[in-house]
Formats: C-alpha cells, sequence, structure tokens
C-alpha cells in the first residue's frame, strides 16, 4: 500500500488521500462533507459485508453475461471475500449520516474494492485504467439499488441477534414465573390494590409479551426480502443487461445465504420505503413492551422499606454520592432510556419514508442509520437486564405475605358468597376502622369459614 498521501483527480478537480487510504476521491470528499455522527460506516460491519455481497454477486453476473471481463471480475470477488472475511473494514469510512441517498456509501466500497484488488494485482492505488471504481466495480449498478439491496441485508444479518437477546429475556422470565409461583400477592390496577395473584403469574405476563413479538420481528424482517437490485437508477434497469436483476439477485442469495426476491416492480421498489416502515414500528413496539416491563420492575422493587418492595434487583452498583447504602434500579432505568430512543427513532424513520420525491427517496441513509441504532441498543440492553437484573431478582415473600394480608383485596372473592353491596360495605369499614378484612369481618359478623374458603 502506499506510504504517502496522494492525489485523486475527478470531475470537481484534485483531491489530496490520506496515506495508506485504500478509498479514492469521492469517498473523502464525503468524509470531508459530513463529519456529522461520527459513526461510520465500519460501526456496523454487517453493511460493509452487505456491500460486499452485493458488489460480488454483481461481479459474478457481469462476467456471466459478458459485460466484464472474467479476469476483473474474479479480482473484484476475489476481494470482495475478503472483506466479507472481515478484512479492510478499517477504510469504509463515509458517516452514515450523508446527502446523496447513499452514493457516498456505495463509491466508498467501489474505490476500496478497486484499489485493494489493484494491490494484489501489483499496481498502485488509484491506477483505475486497470480497474475502475465505476466501470467495472460499479458495473450495471447504481447507488440506488445497490444501496437499498445492502442495507436490507444487513438490518436482517442485524435481526438474528436481537432475535437471540429476546428469546434469552424471555426464558428467563420463565425460569422466574417458575420460581415465584407460589408467591401470592396483591395484584394492582390504576396503581390501586386490585384483586390477588401471583408473583409468578406477573413474569409469566412479563415473558409472554415479549415472546409475542419474537414472531412479529421474524415476519417483518421478510419484508426486507425482497430487493431492487439491478433497477440501477430509478428501477428502468438502464445500463443493465437482459436477464441481469434475476441473475444478480439469484447469486446474492447464494452468496448472503438467504433467500432474497427479486422486487416485481423495480420502480415502485427503488422510491418506497414501507418495508422500513412496518420493521421500524415493530421496534418501537418492543420498546414499549420492555419500557412498561422496566417501569412494573422498578416500582415492585420500590423501597427497601417505604415502596411496595415485592421484589429485590440484584444491586449492581452504589446509588448514590451522597445517601449512603442507596441502591437504585439501574438496569430497568438504562432500559428505559433506550427505549425512549427507539421510539424516537421510529419517528425519524417514519418522517424520512415519508419525505421521498418522485422516483427516489434520498433519505435512505438516516432509517438504516436509525434502525441499526435502535437494534443495537434494543439488543445490549435486554443483554444487560436478562444477565444483570431478571436472573438474579429475588422476591421479598414476607412482604408479598404483608402487603396481602393487610390489604382488602380478598373483598372481590367474597362477591359470590355475600353480594357485590355486602362485601363493599365490608371493605369500606375494614378501611375506615384499619382493621384487616378477616377481623372486620368478624366485627360485622361475617363467618370466619368464608375467609377460609377464599384465603
Amino acid at each position: 500500500m502506499a506510504d504517502l498521501p496522494r492525489t485523486e483527480t475527478d470531475s470537481l478537480g484534485t483531491v489530496q488521500i490520506p496515506a495508506g487510504a485504500a478509498w479514492g476521491s469521492q469517498t473523502q470528499r464525503a468524509i470531508e462533507n459530513f463529519p456529522i455522527t461520527g459513526v461510520v460506516i465500519n460501526h456496523y460491519p454487517e453493511v460493509v459485508v452487505a456491500l460486499a455481497q452485493v458488489k460480488a454477486a454483481c461481479a459474478y453476473t457481469n462476467a456471466e453475461l459478458g459485460v466484464l471481463p472474467s479476469e476483473k471480475a474474479q479480482a473484484i470477488a476475489e476481494l470482495c471475500g475478503e472483506i466479507i472475511d472481515g478484512q479492510h473494514h478499517e477504510h469504509f469510512a463515509v458517516d452514515l449520516m450523508q446527502g446523496g441517498a447513499g452514493t457516498s456509501t456505495n463509491m466508498n466500497a467501489n474505490e476500496v474494492i478497486a484499489n485493494i484488488a489493484l494491490a494484489r494485482m501489483g499496481r498502485p492505488f488509484g491506477d483505475y485504467a486497470a480497474l475502475h471504481p465505476n466501470d467495472d466495480v460499479n458495473r450495471s449498478q447504481s447507488t440506488n439499488d445497490v444501496y437499498p439491496t445492502a442495507i436490507r441485508l444487513a438490518t436482517l444479518a442485524k435481526t438474528e441477534p436481537l432475535i437471540t437477546a429476546m428469546t434469552e429475556l424471555v426464558q428467563a422470565f420463565r425460569a422466574k414465573a417458575g420460581e415465584f409461583s407460589d408467591v401470592v400477592k396483591v395484584g394492582r390496577t390504576q396503581l390501586q390494590d386490585a384483586v390477588p395473584m401471583s408473583l409468578g403469574d406477573e413474569f409469566r405476563g412479563f415473558a409472554t409479551t415479549i415472546a409475542e413479538d419474537i414472531d412479529r420481528i421474524a415476519d417483518l424482517a421478510n419484508l426486507l426480502t425482497e430487493v431492487n437490485l439491478g433497477g440501477t437508477a430509478i428501477g428502468t434497469r438502464i445500463n443493465a443487461p437482459e436477464g441481469y436483476a434475476e441473475r444478480a439477485v439469484a447469486h446474492l442469495s447464494e452468496i448472503s445465504g438467504r433467500d432474497l426476491i427479486p422486487a416485481s416492480d423495480l420502480i415502485e421498489a427503488s422510491s418506497d420505503l414501507g418495508a422500513f416502515v412496518m420493521f421500524s414500528s415493530a421496534l418501537k413496539r418492543v420498546a414499549i413492551k420492555l419500557s412498561k416491563i422496566s417501569n412494573d420492575l422498578r416500582l415492585l422493587g420500590s423501597g427497601p422499606r417505604a415502596g411496595i418492595g415485592e421484589i429485590i434487583l440484584p444491586a449492581v452498583q452504589a446509588g448514590s454520592s451522597i445517601m449512603p447504602g442507596k441502591v437504585n434500579p439501574v438496569i430497568p432505568e438504562v432500559v428505559n432510556q433506550i427505549c425512549f430512543q427507539a421510539i424516537g427513532n421510529d419517528l425519524v424513520v417514519t418522517m424520512a419514508a415519508e419525505a421521498g420525491q418522485l422516483q427516489l427517496n434520498a433519505m435512505e441513509p438516516v432509517i438504516f442509520y436509525k434502525i441499526m441504532e435502535t437494534m443495537t441498543t434494543l439488543t445490549n440492553g435486554m443483554h444487560v437486564l436478562t444477565e444483570r437484573c431478571v436472573k438474579g431478582i429475588e422476591a421479598d415473600r414476607a412482604r408479598c405475605a404483608e402487603l396481602l394480608n393487610g390489604s382488602l383485596v380478598l373483598a372481590t372473592t367474597l362477591v359470590p358468597l355475600i353480594g357485590y353491596e355486602a362485601a363493599t360495605k365490608l371493605a369500606k369499614y375494614a378501611q375506615a376502622e384499619g382493621l384487616t378484612l378477616r377481623d372486620a369481618g368478624a366485627a360485622q359478623g361475617v363467618a370466619s369459614a368464608l375467609f377460609d374458603e377464599i384465603a
């Protein structure tokens, strides 16, 4: 590789490329134009791999259809294989937030593949007469079909650890449901005492609400398997040879190991981002449920003496710099914040999808960025919640019994035995006199045997 900075020339003039950088002029301009988030393409290896998979599929297809010499196609494909195996990712350096509908990302891939392949041929970076980023690596392609296809593949790859994290959390909640099945406690509605329930039932509910969304995420991920590769600029297949789209998608399916489908209407597929809207909405649904569960864990563990205190959350760090012995529910708190971010990201995706105009949606980069951010933080958050919170939760059995015995929730179970009006009168009497329901019943002449029956 080059040891000194080099100069490349493009249609806008000359550009200085840093020493050792395998990218070219268009990537360098993008690095300078978009110092936005500090999160560059290689932050998510999934998209770097996906770009290489797309480029390899296109190279094979171009060679088969006779529009790219086989030796060039082989050079491109071999280099793409190295990228897929995790090499050269440091050269994918463009910020994820960018103008141009992903052109900078596509050109970053084209230039890196061309230059490192040139080095493999014993040629210097920038010797594009031998292998050109546009004419060869990008042959029969446009950013407008490469980028949407790659971000779909990357999103699919990111879905797998998300589903694993959801599954592990469900299993942890189910284990606790079994452990707490014999702990009877106060069930509450609108933060008021309602009816008896078991702590196990409560935790089983947590498991079920997350488990049902595993299938939803998997179902909606299938929408992302329809790709517009081969549509080129706007879906008309301009500059692509006959039969290219179908062959390229077949090669990409083989390379990626995913059953991809060519879009039935390439023009529609070039501008519509409805699949991402649906998928993001499912992520929001998971976030809403996860945040509600985190709220419940914080409430149930509140105290230790002046709150509900029916469960004991693991103490993972000191809770205060001033209050001795205070321990905070920091894991559910961070999960809440992750969920707030996910909900906000869904609004970004919604507005970006709506902002498309005519034959292209130029806002795809922020859609991809926010979906990947959401999946990453939800995955990490659920893993932390499982390992550092849920698995270590204990039931305070004495506290559950104390609150249950001191509550009036058994009044509801008396209704079939003494009627609604009588049960209401008894509950109000117990509340006014500060008595347990059983003691109030004794004072009001309700047979003790009835309480034995409902206990």
